[in-house]
């Protein structure tokens, strides 16, 4: 999958390993750098699971559109598919098999 970044502050943060535990913590850099891994190793978002340890959801209220994979809890590494449409499916929501391509909006608490 393509990942691109909200912002070159976030791009450099999760371009180096050192730097995401310096900025998230020793355990969190290192689950992060593991997720990222995954997200980048799949064709499409639809082929990320939905269980545990990576538990992908959509997110509903001021995230509506965006979703999220669990880090350390309370915290979730917040993304939105990156497709200008988004792709449907016959009911309305997003074809997850068709994004491949995300942009990562950030890693927090949104509880």
């Amino acid at each position: 999958m393509e990942i691109s970044f909200r912002t070159k502050k976030l791009e450099r943060i999760f371009s180096s390993g050192k730097e995401l535990r310096k900025a998230y913590g020793e355990r969190a850099g290192e689950i992060l750098t593991i997720r990222i891994g995954v997200l980048k190793n799949a064709s499409n978002l639809g082929i990320i699971p939905a269980t545990r340890p990576e538990r992908r959801h959509q997110l509903d209220g001021r995230q509506r559109g965006q979703y999220a994979i669990d880090i350390i809890h309370p915290y979730r590494l917040l993304f939105e598919p990156n497709h200008d449409p988004v792709l449907l499916n016959h009911d309305g929501g997003i074809d997850l098999t068709k994004v491949t391509a995300i942009t990562i909006v950030g890693v927090t608490d949104y509880h």
